[in-house]
């Protein structure tokens, strides 16, 4: 008899919760990891992880612990949910405890300031294992209806195959439907930028500019990210996919989405600090807008939304003035 696959999720958070209970229901033994005692407490004693996801009862195979080296012990995967830019620092603390063999899978969609790193460039860097123990899961996934059971579909990346097959078996269930593909630096890059382009349809819709603008957001910012993704070697097939138009798509329609809430808020007329302060959760694309910038520039690659964004979020840009800029770049053919 096979003994379950065993998952150490670092990150208790509501996609690390929700993720947690996909792994649990796929047939797995899962540890979530936490930083705060009384939330592994609430997971093991109530079930439930009432800061996050309220009101959604987790399997009896989650358990939590604030201890990296019980939560790694035997673990297939060890999977990463924390916000990007603490990735390298605690990451450092766990590696340590990391046995070989442990597949480290991240489900984080950002890139790191100051390095333009990708979250799985990352965790090559601090444990020094070899890209084919390195996954990504991504695509068009909001933790909240996930964590309903609600119908899903997502890629899980990886430049071995054999490997995204075994990640794929221990997390396909009736409501969270798996893809494979190799194609990890599009399935990153798919993931980072469209938080940014999330940014902006939410900076659109907070103006009222209306659904015309909100589809040419979408279309353009998938062009930009699908040209820089083409300067970095990935497949230009991975964005008109799940981990491309799927995650954008979601990210950019739904109120569930954090950057599209966030640009709204700063597209009404809130000051940074005061969008902050209202948001409770983490908004990839507020810190990532500048590092994908800088992956764009480091690539000579132009994104206009991209740096729009950055006008707006971290210099002080008015979303009228920046629109106008944008609005008035000179005209181009579609395809290039």
């Amino acid at each position: 008899m096979t003994h379950p696959a065993k998952a150490a999720v670092f990150g208790t958070g509501s996609w690390g919760t929700a993720f947690a209970m996909v792994l649990a229901d796929a047939g797995c033994d899962v540890t979530l990891w936490g930083r705060r005692s009384e939330v592994a407490e609430a997971v093991n004693t109530t079930r439930t992880n009432p800061g996050y996801l309220p009101g959604v009862e987790l399997p009896a195979s989650v358990r939590a612990t604030t201890d990296p080296a019980e939560a790694l012990r035997g673990a297939d995967f060890a999977v990463l949910v924390v916000p990007s830019q603490t990735l390298r620092a605690n990451l450092a603390d766990w590696a340590r405890h990391l046995e070989p063999g442990t597949v480290l899978v991240s489900l984080m969609k950002g890139v790191e300031l100051g390095t333009a790193k990708r979250m799985s460039e990352v965790i090559e860097d601090v444990t020094e294992v070899t890209p084919d123990r390195i996954a990504v899961i991504t695509g068009p996934n909001l933790a909240k209806e996930i964590a309903e059971r609600r119908p899903a579909a997502a890629v899980v990346a990886c430049s071995d195959e054999e490997v995204a097959r075994r990640l794929q078996a221990a997390c396909h269930t009736p409501y969270f439907r798996p893809y494979t593909n190799t194609d990890v630096v599009g399935c990153e890059l798919g993931g980072a930028v469209k938080n940014v382009i999330g940014l902006a349809v939410g900076i659109a819709d907070g103006m009222g500019l209306g659904d015309n603008a909100k589809g040419s957001l979408i279309t353009r910012g998938l062009a930009e990210t699908t040209r820089l993704g083409l300067a970095m070697g990935a497949d230009p097939l991975t964005f008109s996919g799940l981990a491309g138009l799927g995650d954008l798509v979601a990210t950019c329609s739904s109120p569930l989405s954090r950057n599209h809430t966030f640009g709204t808020n700063l597209g009404r007329g809130m000051t940074l600090q005061e969008t902050v302060a209202v948001t409770s959760q983490t908004a990839e694309g507020v810190k990532s807008c500048e590092s994908v910038l800088d992956l764009a520039r480091r690539h000579d690659v132009d994104m206009p939304i991209t740096e729009t964004v950055v006008g707006i979020v971290h210099e002080g840009k008015p979303p009228v003035v920046a629109l106008k800029e944008l609005m008035s770049r000179s005209a181009k053919p579609e395809r290039r």
